[in-house]
């Protein structure tokens, strides 16, 4: 856990030190020089920061994944960048189709 690493999710993806492209249109910058940016004509018109992070051990997401402890959706960046943050969550549940009332605390298969 590192609770002074930061990110930035941003759009357009730019060219940064360390950007990796989420997708067409959506960058992701844990490098300084996108904050430097902010504001700038042309530059990331719409961001997202983030402070903290936390890590797994090698192979840990991947076996969370298998036992389907997490519920996964392709970003939209419609759904970051145009609704309000308390809209966020539900808009993405809905895209998968699922309901907070049919969600349990026990992960796994049917």
């Amino acid at each position: 856990i590192q609770l002074d690493r930061g990110f930035v999710l941003h759009r357009p993806v730019g060219h940064w030190q360390s950007t990796l492209a989420i997708n067409g249109d959506v960058g992701l910058t844990s490098s300084r020089d996108v904050l430097a940016s902010v504001g700038k004509e042309g530059l990331p018109s719409e961001i997202i920061v983030s402070l903290g992070y936390a890590g797994w051990d090698a192979g840990q997401l991947e076996e969370e994944l298998a036992q389907n402890s997490w519920l996964t959706v392709p970003a939209k960046a419609s759904i970051l960048f145009e609704l309000p943050p308390e809209e966020r969550l539900p808009a993405a549940m809905q895209k998968l189709g699922v309901s907070f009332t049919q969600l349990s605390d026990v992960a796994g298969h049917a």
